[in-house]
């Protein structure tokens, strides 16, 4: 099975895919089809027609960056892809804080800050964490659009975050954290490190003692004792004041994976259940000895095949690199004011000779994504891997392919 096009029937239901090219060439020439998706490549029928379906089954590999799918049969694959997710969401949302902090410096209109209007609905999710489980929602939603599943399985995981920190632990040690006895996470950061500066140890003669953090909140540190450090006021100031690095051997490993997927393995599997009828729950150690028994190799898209149940299934040889980009910048102006008080648009406009941000066009017979668009008509385009093509194309070099929409997708040989 070296070609597939996904079919859709008249009425929007998914049905089998073509295997044959002459037949699609022959139903589009006829007008029995039309195209309405080109990656990966789809077409409705325009006439009723008899057919049959199999069982298919999606396997689904999570992931806090990665996720895998795989849509086989018994004997062949069907779809598979590599689907990569948005990490920027914490630094957007943190820039929004800081342009709404700035604009109530300014010499404007003054907006109070509101905050006892601010409510949580009943399962409240942090943007970041509810912008990657819609993210997989989406995903498994796409592939049902063009194929007729009859399962999901979907890999989930619980980590006990505090067992991997401390292999040992057990029983009422759960309950007695780092920071037991201490009144917050100053005071325990300050006497884990013995009250010196673990730059200049003491050798400033300041008293004055402060907690830095090394990975800073706006690139998305935390405020966990692992990311903070004990540092006199003196080499603090100059720290910031000449921008410096700070090279200090400390543990700042991050859980924010780990904690993802022990809340993902509740609220992907019951989002999954209110819209699909079958859907089973597998986990990574049966994945791995999957895997292992049957001498694969270890990829997102293979994991999700051993998932699907069915790990011999013959590859189609194709599989879909897919990633997710942001639909806008929504930062209407730039901070810094021209001469004469005027501020400079920050978006370009939404649509610039005929194209948009991220839509997928061809150069020199190769797919590229537009990634910066110019009113002159030059364009940055890339590939799939964030490589530049061309930092200056004239648009006019360029043919479009398909619109934006959320996702960019490209296709390589498996």
């Amino acid at each position: 099975m070296d070609y597939i096009v996904y079919v859709i029937s008249k009425d929007g239901k998914p049905l089998m895919p073509i295997t044959r090219r002459g037949k699609v060439r022959h139903l589009l020439r006829d007008k029995a089809a039309k195209i309405v998706n080109y990656r990966p490549f789809t077409i409705q029928l325009t006439t009723e027609t008899r057919h049959e379906v199999d069982e298919v089954t999606l396997g689904i590999d999570t992931g806090y960056m990665h996720v895998g799918l795989s849509a086989t049969t018994k004997n062949h694959v069907l779809y598979e892809s590599k689907n990569e997710l948005r990490n920027d969401l914490v630094q957007n949302i943190k820039a929004k804080k800081r342009a709404r902090v700035f604009r109530r410096s300014r010499k404007l209109r003054y907006r109070k800050p509101r905050f006892l209007n601010r409510k949580r609905h009943k399962g409240w999710l942090p943007p970041s964490i509810k912008s990657r489980l819609d993210c997989h929602l989406n995903l498994v939603a796409k592939v049902h659009k063009i194929l007729p599943i009859s399962k999901v399985v979907v890999e989930v995981a619980k980590f006990d975050i505090q067992k991997i920190k401390n292999p040992d632990i057990k029983g009422v040690e759960y309950q007695q954290g780092e920071q037991l006895g201490f009144w917050n996470v100053r005071e325990y950061v300050l006497d884990r490190d013995n009250h010196t500066c673990q730059c200049c140890k003491g050798k400033s003669g300041s008293d004055i003692l402060e907690t830095h953090h090394i990975t800073p909140r706006k690139n998305g540190g935390s405020n966990a004792p692992s990311n903070l450090v004990t540092l006199c006021k003196p080499c603090h100031d100059d720290l910031h004041a000449h921008n410096k690095t700070l090279n200090i051997e400390i543990d700042n490993t991050s859980y924010k994976a780990e904690t993802f997927m022990s809340i993902l393995r509740k609220y992907l599997v019951i989002g999954l259940r209110e819209k699909y009828d079958n859907v089973k729950c597998t986990y990574g150690f049966i994945t791995k000895y999957t895997r292992i028994k049957n001498h694969l190799e270890k990829d997102h898209n293979i994991d999700a095949r051993c998932i699907s149940g069915n790990p011999l299934a013959k590859p189609n040889g194709e599989v879909y690199i897919v990633k997710k980009v942001r639909c806008h910048n929504r930062q209407l102006h730039k901070f810094k004011t021209s001469k004469g008080g005027k501020r400079k648009v920050n978006q370009s406009p939404y649509i610039v000779h005929g194209y948009r941000l991220f839509d997928t066009v061809i150069f020199n017979g190769k797919i590229c994504f537009v990634y910066s668009r110019r009113t002159s008509g030059s364009f940055l385009i890339k590939d799939i891997d964030g490589n530049t093509i061309s930092e200056n194309i004239t648009y006019k070099k360029l043919k479009l392919v398909e619109k934006r929409k959320g996702w960019i997708f490209d296709v390589k040989k498996s």
